[in-house]
């Protein structure tokens, strides 16, 4: 019971670190008896709180234009609007920029004027969601720590885009017309820190090329993928959380050692075309197989090795990790097989 109190909680650490590595500089104060009168302009279209003056809320008001942004201003929130570009001119004063949410707008990427972006040195969250945008903007200030694309209609990403951005930890492309074409092998050259990589959603065949090193999580649901290249995850050592769900896998599209990687904890294959289940790591806590064509479960193949010499009290910690299993939505007729069980003794939930 307490190792899994302590996968949760680091569950919850790795899935907030992206956030959690940037929120003591975001939220730190400047001295307000800093500040002229003049930095406590507020654009009329614009409502500025007096018990937050460093954030501009300018959200759902039809803007078309952004507003002359105050020198004091940290947050700044435009989202919901009819905004169509980012010019220079009004962040011209705004040195102090960590957070820009231009979510639902109509911005495309001739909308966005060059250094635009790149001007703002201290920008840590930039929120483009739900725009025309065509391709990854570029270029973008090296401060930045996420990046938030989703729903747009990228297909593109100009090579060198990210090659400054190694404080990036997050990067969110999903719901977007990525095909393979939009990959070269140094694509994601430059994201030395990133732990993210969200491309859910996009048209991709096959698995992306040359991730990032530290990767951690990397979701590629609902796209078209149908294999992986054999040690495909050497290059991410450092990977989770992989999820690969509503995809075209089949058992000839897996690596020869399967899912054997010992740093992934975090399985989700679900909605794919496998025949059997695949080989798994003994670290692997949660595995997600519903969904796919599996008749029965070969717990000889399945069952990863694990010294024979231990005392039984010491297989408890040493075998197996494996807590959570979904099999539902396959050809499995119930019951589960004893030696399923027996193999992995720390299961808690088996759904079939």
């Amino acid at each position: 019971m307490a190792s899994t109190i302590c996968f949760i909680l680091w569950v919850l650490f790795v899935t907030d670190t992206v956030w959690t590595r940037s929120v003591r500089q975001v939220y730190e104060a400047s001295d307000p008896e800093d500040w002229t009168m003049h930095d406590f302009d507020c654009p009329r279209e614009c409502f500025c709180p007096p018990s937050f003056p460093t954030a501009l809320y300018c959200e759902n008001r039809g803007l078309k234009e952004i507003p002359a942004i105050p020198s004091r201003i940290w947050y700044l929130y435009l989202e919901n609007n009819l905004i169509e570009t980012i010019p220079e001119k009004p962040f011209e004063n705004a040195t102090q920029l960590r957070w820009i949410n231009l979510n639902k707008n109509k911005i495309t990427n001739y909308g966005i004027e060059k250094g635009a972006l790149s001007q703002l040195k201290k920008l840590l969250f930039l929120f483009l969601e739900d725009n025309e945008l065509e391709e990854v903007p570029s270029p973008l200030p090296r401060s930045l720590e996420q990046l938030q694309l989703a729903r747009n209609k990228v297909s593109r990403i100009p090579q060198g885009t990210f090659s400054n951005l190694e404080n990036l930890t997050l990067l969110d492309l999903q719901h977007n017309k990525l095909l393979d074409n939009a990959f070269q092998r140094d694509t994601f050259k430059g994201l030395k820190n990133l732990m993210q990589l969200n491309m859910a959603k996009n048209a991709l065949r096959n698995m992306p090329p040359r991730l990032p090193a530290n990767t951690m999580q990397l979701f590629l649901d609902n796209n078209s993928i149908e294999g992986i290249p054999e040690n495909y995850f050497n290059v991410i050592p450092k990977v989770a959380f992989l999820r690969l769900n509503h995809n075209k896998l089949s058992d000839a599209g897996l690596p020869s050692s399967g899912f054997n990687v010992s740093s992934i904890l975090d399985l989700q294959l679900s909605h794919n075309q496998l025949t059997k289940v695949p080989k798994i790591s003994a670290h692997l806590q949660h595995l997600h197989l519903d969904h796919n064509k599996i008749r029965n479960v070969n717990v000889s193949v399945i069952c990863p090795s694990t010294p024979t010499t231990l005392p039984v009290e010491d297989s408890f910690s040493y075998g197996p990790h494996l807590r959570y299993l979904r099999l539902d939505g396959n050809e499995i007729k119930p019951p589960i097989p004893m030696d399923l069980m027996t193999c992995f003794r720390l299961l808690q939930a088996v759904i079939i």
